[in-house]
Order: C-alpha cells, then structure tokens, then sequence
C-alpha cells in the first residue's frame, strides 16, 4: 500500500471527554482534532449527540472503540456493527479504531482488552474478522496494539509481527500507542525499537500517547497520568520512523485541568515538528 493511500494528517489531538466539553468549544488553543469513544454515542439521540453535533461542526473527528472484540472466538456482533455505522453515516469520522484484542467470550463482556495468542491459527481468524468488519462499514479501519502483562506459551509471532501481518493480511491500518509499546516492553523484556522496526510505515495512520504507573512487577497502562519521559523518547522515534502521524494525548481518569492537557499536546508538537522539519 503507498503512503498516498493513508487517510488524511489532523494534526495534534485530545481524547474528547466530558470534563472538557465547553471549554474545549470556547477555548480550544492548538486542538486539532478529536477523537471521541464510539460507545460514548451509539445512542438513537439524547445529549450525547447534541453535544457530538456541536463538535462536529468545529473539528474533524475520529472514531475509537473498545467493545468490537475482533479477536474473539464469538460471532461478530452486528447489533454493534450497525450501530457503529449509523454513528459513522452521522458524523463522517476521518476513520474508525479498535483494539486488537478481545474482550468477552460466549456472551459475556470481560469490559478489559485482553491479548490474544500470537499464532497462525489466530492470525488467519483474525484477519478474516478484521475483513468482514470492513466489508460491513464499507472502509479500512484502525487496529491498536494493547499493553499486556502476559505471554502465551505457544506463541508462533511476537506481537509486531502479529500486527503487521494482521495490516497486510486484511489491508487494515494501524494505530500505534507509544504508551502501550513502552509498557509491554517492560513488562516483557523486549527492546521497544525492535517493535517500532517491525512495523511498515505506510499502515500507521495515528499514534496514542498517554501515562502509565508502576504496579509492583509490572508497569500498567492506566490512561491517568501525564506520558512519561521514556515515553516521549519513543515518540521521537517513532516520528523518525514513520514521519507525520495524526497524534493525540488520551486521558481517561484522574482528569486534570485541560490546560495540562494543552501542554502536553503542545509538547507533543514541540519534539515532533523539528524533526518531521529535518526529514524534510
């Protein structure tokens, strides 16, 4: 796939979160773009989408979601795939994410992402799945990587080379969180440049930066805290690898003031600009 074939660069973007709604209409200072949580409004009307349509009308927009289980041994669940389309046909995203993962099993929401065997059984399941899905919205979707703190057995693949035959295999993009790279590495024991090396640059299409905490042995990703130094420097490899990718901050709990948001945004700017000016 050329690189033309990536959707279109936003910029520098926030997670939109209710905390933040009117001040980020009134004073949005270097906010390129949103991404919104697709459950957060697959809803037949209400607030939600009063709000939705307020910001739909002041920036571009992408979709991001947590419960499409693609990794799952279930059925697809087309109850959720024609909502999301209907959310979709309403607001025109510039594109649709989700996790590779799962996250339930017969029925039954786990509510977490949970990582899959990196097998070829698995990689031919998947990528059928991931197929299906775009079949059903009728365009290429997102996948992200998840932090993990487990490691199965029998794994054929290591986790970028699962993901990257899953984008080629299905013709799919990817969305690489810098965050969750770094976390597994610790977890792991694995060189997260390896990870960025493994991965070919015309499929990223967005980059998720975020905080993490140390929980005794393991490192957990838990979207609360500000992104981490080792994180930033990752980042920085990460645009010198794959040049101008949509990036946005993602926070989920402990919410701050938006203005520390702004400037971690702002930072995000700052490390990645010199160095996309210097490829240039």
């Amino acid at each position: 796939m050329p690189t033309s074939a990536r959707l279109p660069h936003l910029g520098y973007g926030l997670g939109l979160r209710v905390e933040y709604y009117q001040e980020l209409l009134e004073h949005p200072q270097g906010v390129e773009w949103l991404e919104i949580v697709s459950e957060n409004y697959m809803v037949p009307g209400g607030l939600p989408l009063v709000w939705l349509e307020r910001f739909r009308e002041r920036f571009p927009l992408a979709m991001h979601g947590v419960s499409m289980s693609i990794g799952s041994t279930d059925p697809l669940d087309e109850g959720y795939l024609s909502r999301l389309a209907t959310l979709a046909n309403r607001i025109e995203p510039a594109w649709i994410s989700d996790h590779l993962c799962w996250t339930g099993v017969q029925g039954v929401n786990l509510h977490d992402l949970m990582p899959l065997p990196y097998t070829e059984e698995a990689l031919a399941h998947v990528v059928e799945r991931v197929k299906q899905v775009q079949d059903r919205l009728g365009r290429r979707i997102l996948l992200e990587n998840v932090s993990s703190y487990v490691s199965f057995a029998d794994a054929q693949l290591t986790e970028w080379e699962f993901l990257a035959a899953v984008a080629e295999r299905a013709d799919c993009l990817i969305l690489l969180d810098i965050n969750n790279i770094y976390v597994s590495a610790q977890n792991h024991r694995f060189a997260p440049l390896r990870y960025l090396d493994g991965i070919p640059p015309p499929r990223v299409q967005q980059f998720h930066l975020a905080g993490h905490e140390q929980g005794g042995a393991l490192i957990i990703d838990t979207h609360d805290a500000p992104v981490a130094s080792p994180v930033w420097e990752l980042y920085q490899d990460a645009v010198r690898r794959f040049g101008p990718v949509s990036t946005m901050i993602e926070r989920d709990d402990h919410m701050p003031p938006l203005a520390e948001l702004l400037a971690e945004l702002a930072q995000a700017r700052a490390l990645a600009e010199p160095l996309l000016r210097h490829a240039a």
